[in-house]
């Protein structure tokens, strides 16, 4: 007998009884044609009354059941397999943790779920990590994978022991003591970490990718741009490895990342997710000074603060420019805002008479483009002003 989840709009819902009944009947009849000529009518209505009761306790388990296949209703044993099915274990908060140190050939990945050790306990890497040029990677956060509390002191979480391919040589080492454990994580918790988790931005997407390049990097100095079908991934400073790395572990298919025309800016590292390599390339952003000319008027009579004008201001735009994310262009509006925000407590809005800006990019006197107030620059560059090159007078 086929059974059918009575779906609505709103989720699964009881099927009546006059439904089963009716689906019961026709099924009997399907396999037995004259069972209504051979059996009396009140054995049959007690025998389907019996089993329709039975179908009626049953078809309530299996909406109970589905309706519960959810953050917020789950019990405990299916909240752990959803857990299980997002990488994200009960304890995570809760349980005694560690930072480590690898050590290995660089470009080495140490994939997240890494497992290393005591001799006594073990712990859990949280998230992947990279060996950078120096030969060791960042501190890499782990959590032990059983609830207790326990003292970790320094250099003893020092075993590796998931399996590394042979002819590469990995070694851990925590060179600060761990966090003791709380004891046990809490069901609610443990419930509102994986609501929250299926809500995050997904993995593969840009914007994952530049969530693990601002763990490592100026985040003005990261953007991705989509390059034809593919995408480009400009960010400066920092680690090569450990860029590459963030960009390995946070992509879905490396080959839709590509580099610059200008292959003079394109860096290609070799990422060692054992036992294959795989090369990814970035684009290093080159760095265009900026400089800024402001004049600026007031209509008060015998205003005496334009000392204090001009030095407000100059170090608020300075900032400014140099906030401005990589890629994207100056916005004289956003200037003006700015000068008139940074003055406010000395010359008021409605007594400026005059502003008008003068932007240089390498020296170079640089308009807005046409029809707008946006001075652009090159749009895989950062721009850098220095401290005393917005120039303010009255």
């Amino acid at each position: 007998m086929t059974y059918n989840l009575n779906m609505t709009a709103s989720g699964p819902a009881p099927t009546p009884a006059t439904t089963l009944l009716t689906n019961l009947l026709a099924y009997v009849a399907s396999t037995n044609p004259d069972y209504t000529a051979n059996l009396p009518g009140t054995l049959i209505e007690d025998i389907s009354s019996t089993d329709v009761g039975a179908m009626l306790m049953i078809d309530q388990a299996v909406v109970d059941l589905v309706s519960r296949v959810s953050p917020y209703a789950a019990p405990p044993f299916i909240l752990a397999q959803m857990g299980a099915m997002f990488g994200i274990p009960q304890g995570q908060p809760t349980n005694t943790s560690v930072y480590v140190v690898f050590e290995g050939l660089p470009g080495f990945v140490v994939q997240q779920g890494f497992i290393v050790g005591d001799g006594t306990n073990q712990y859990v890497v949280q998230d992947g990590a990279i060996i950078g040029s120096s030969g060791l990677s960042q501190p890499v956060y782990c959590v032990a994978n059983q609830a207790g509390s326990w003292a970790v002191p320094v250099n003893t979480v020092n075993q590796v022991i998931t399996s590394v391919p042979s002819g590469y040589t990995l070694t851990v080492n925590n060179t600060s003591t761990g966090t003791t454990g709380t004891g046990a994580e809490q069901v609610n918790s443990y419930r509102s970490r994986i609501w929250q988790a299926w809500n995050k931005t997904g993995h593969g997407t840009p914007a994952y990718i530049k969530s693990l390049l601002e763990a490592i990097l100026n985040p003005r100095l990261i953007s991705i741009i989509q390059n034809g079908a593919n995408w480009e991934v400009i960010c400066g400073g920092g680690d090569p490895y450990a860029i590459a790395g963030a960009i390995y572990l946070g992509a879905m298919d490396i080959n839709n990342f590509v580099g610059s025309a200008t292959t003079a800016r394109n860096i290609t590292v070799s990422v060692t997710d054992a036992p294959n390599s795989y090369n990814i390339t970035f684009v290093n952003p080159p760095q265009q000074t900026v400089t800024a000319s402001v004049v600026w008027n007031t209509d008060l009579p015998n205003f005496t603060g334009s000392s204090a004008v001009n030095q407000l201001a100059s170090v608020a735009l300075v900032n400014y420019l140099n906030s401005i994310v990589v890629g994207q262009a100056i916005n004289i509006l956003q200037m003006q805002a700015i000068f008139q925000e940074s003055v406010a407590s000395i010359l008021p809005q409605q007594y400026l008479s005059t502003l008008t800006f003068q932007i240089y990019i390498n020296g170079v006197l640089t308009p807005p483009s046409a029809g707008t107030q946006l001075v652009t620059g090159d749009p895989e560059s950062y721009f850098f002003c220095p401290a005393t090159g917005v120039s303010v007078a009255q």
